[in-house]
């Protein structure tokens, strides 16, 4: 790759061992991948932040990162969390694993980034520009910015994004190049799409389609009218999670898709199609669901309005978390949202997710709105699940 003199200083050491190894990952990265340069990013997202993915040894490499003087040349936040920073003792969490998950944040912090724990950064303030080059991290985070924001991102490993942040640069291959982000395939969306769960469905039929096919393009959608950002941010959980995708354009609702030409290769997805797809992720009884989760990606401040007017002056039966960026929470404070939810007995579980919460034998089925939350619940956790409207799930959480 071509280095500027000052990435020249960065990879010699003139600024720190945490910079230079941070330049040597990212040298590395550019050359596996035959980037001729780095371009400078405006913002990054780190994941890894949970203990349980992290173990302790990557707890030593963030501190040894910290000790070394690493401190954020770019605005960084962070992935969920294994746990509630303030209340993990209200949600069963161990307390040794709250020890070791706040040592984590704990170098985070010391090298500057900002320790607000969120799948999707851009509702609490980590929003880039369109056009901007940017490391991002988590996958739905990726496939969001990249075809919603229209901003350019690879989706980055845990220590690469570290990298990005710790130098303000990134190499330029991937999604950073123009060409790479050309539709190369028409999906023709046959349906009538009107909630988060069924965007969840259409995610995962385009995304297993991809898988069996072989082959990983970046579709070019048409025939969705309308699409709000809870819809959306479901629709990039789900398309990430079952094909693995980090960009697609949407007909009349992405920025760069009224800049393309639609492929003539056409890929339709049908109706039925999208409701067997929803079904599928229903594996267990309403009678067996003994945990109800909504925030998987994160709540926006409308989905909580929504949730406190269909819980108040009403009770849960069943264990149900409502998982956002503390931020978000914030404003639902204020808003006094969250009172009403909490006086409903439904508990808020910030700054983490039941992805990566170490949660993995507490419950037995789950339900929720979300088609990403379902893959990995069973994945990783061996609950059954079933998949239903946002409302719906409220209902569930109520019987």
């Amino acid at each position: 790759m071509q280095l500027t003199p000052f990435e020249k200083e960065l990879l010699s050491g003139q600024h720190g061992r945490a910079a230079r190894k941070a330049m040597e990952i990212l040298d590395a990265l550019g050359t596996i991948y035959h980037a001729r340069r780095m371009v400078p990013v405006t913002s990054v997202q780190i994941s890894g932040v949970s203990y349980a993915n992290l173990g302790e040894a990557g707890l030593q490499f963030l501190t040894e990162m910290a000790d070394g003087g690493g401190k954020t040349r770019a605005l960084t936040t962070l992935n969920p969390a294994g746990m509630d920073i303030e209340n993990w003792q209200g949600l069963g969490i161990d307390p040794d694993f709250a020890r070791d998950q706040e040592r984590v944040l704990h170098a985070f912090a010391r090298m500057g980034v900002i320790t607000t724990c969120s799948c999707t950064p851009y509702l609490s303030g980590n929003l880039p520009h369109f056009g901007e080059h940017i490391a991002w991290a988590e996958s739905s985070a990726v496939c969001y910015a990249n075809s919603v924001l229209g901003v350019c991102t690879n989706r980055e490993g845990g220590p690469s994004a570290l990298a990005a942040a710790l130098t303000g640069l990134t190499p330029e291959y991937g999604f950073h190049l123009d060409e790479n982000r050309l539709p190369t395939l028409t999906v023709r969306v046959n349906a009538q799409l009107h909630e988060t769960h069924h965007f969840g469905a259409l995610g995962k039929i385009m995304g297993e389609k991809f898988e069996q096919s072989g082959v990983k393009p970046v579709p070019y959608i048409s025939g969705i009218p309308e699409a709000s950002v809870e819809c959306l941010k479901s629709f990039c959980a789900s398309l990430a999670t079952y094909g693995g995708n980090a960009l697609f354009h949407m007909e009349g609702i992405t920025p760069e898709a009224a800049t393309l030409r639609p492929p003539d290769e056409t890929l339709t997805i049908h109706q039925d199609e999208i409701e067997q797809a929803a079904r599928s992720l229903t594996i267990a009884s309403s009678s067996e669901v003994d945990f109800v989760s909504l925030g998987c990606p994160h709540l926006s401040i409308r989905e909580i309005a929504r949730l406190a007017e269909l819980l108040e002056g009403k009770h849960v039966t069943k264990e149900f978390w409502i998982t956002t960026a503390r931020p978000t929470k914030q404003t639902a404070d204020r808003m006094g949202y969250t009172k009403i939810i909490e006086d409903s007995g439904a508990k808020f579980a910030t700054d983490t997710c039941c992805v990566v919460a170490p949660i993995k034998g507490r419950f037995n089925a789950m339900a929720t709105d979300s088609a990403k939350a379902c893959y990995y619940a069973y994945a990783k956790n061996r609950f059954k699940t079933v998949l239903k409207s946002f409302d719906e799930v409220v209902q569930e959480a109520l019987k």
